[in-house]
């Protein structure tokens, strides 16, 4: 079906964006492959138009980078790369973690909206539903999860900071969540966010994102 017969001109370019995340998420672009606009556009039925603004988005996010005179490639990430994105969200949730908790930001409202993220995420870690179908809608939960705090900490520059890394680190994450039992237990891992926050502990929320992040990327 034509997209363009169904969205206008700014939700078909965030629909594209959405198409083409899931798409390097899924792995049927992975990185140092080519993302040709022409290409997306026959896929879609749609001008080249929303393709192009959907792809320089991307590039924002740092899921794809524009190489002069040779096109757009799907960003490939080392290990030290993936260790240097890490540290930093580490550094800069810590920040969050402290006006949380320094200015008593969350109410039981927020808690218990956050806890049911949790369980959705664990249903459906535990579900039938295809592999990667799984790692997608558990990510998205997760991001979900993180952004939520990151919003009600009102840290405008460090929102905006780790809004842009956590797709390149989500990517690293995907790539990496292969077996279910990783899926699962990265999850449940929230709860012990949670629980650290209700304690007021930046220090043991701070360990509980860090182990969370290793229980998702650890390779079996």
């Amino acid at each position: 079906m034509n997209l363009e017969s169904r969205f206008s001109h700014k939700s078909l370019k965030s629909e594209v964006v959405d198409y083409l995340k899931e798409q390097i998420f899924l792995e049927n672009y992975v990185g140092g492959d080519r993302i040709v606009e022409t290409n997306v556009a026959e896929e879609l039925d749609i001008s080249r138009a929303p393709v192009r603004e959907a792809i320089k988005e991307l590039e924002s996010q740092g899921l794809v980078e524009n190489v002069p005179r040779k096109g757009t490639f799907v960003v490939e990430f080392d290990q030290d790369e993936i260790q240097e994105l890490f540290d930093i969200r580490v550094m800069l949730e810590e920040r969050v973690f402290k006006i949380l908790i320094e200015e008593d930001l969350l109410n039981e409202e927020d808690y218990e909206y956050l806890e049911e993220l949790v369980e959705e995420m664990v249903k459906i870690a535990e579900s039938d539903k295809d592999k990667n179908e799984k790692i997608m809608l558990v990510n998205k939960r997760d991001m979900k999860f993180h952004s939520y705090l990151w919003s009600k900490s009102n840290s405008k520059w460090t929102n905006r900071i780790l809004t842009t890394l956590y797709y390149q680190l989500q990517l690293a994450m995907i790539i990496d969540a292969k077996k279910e039992e990783n899926l699962k237990e990265a999850s449940l891992k929230h709860k012990d966010i949670l629980r650290c926050l209700k304690e007021n502990s930046v220090k043991k929320t701070k360990e509980a994102v860090i182990d969370h992040i290793k229980t998702l990327s650890e390779v079996v």
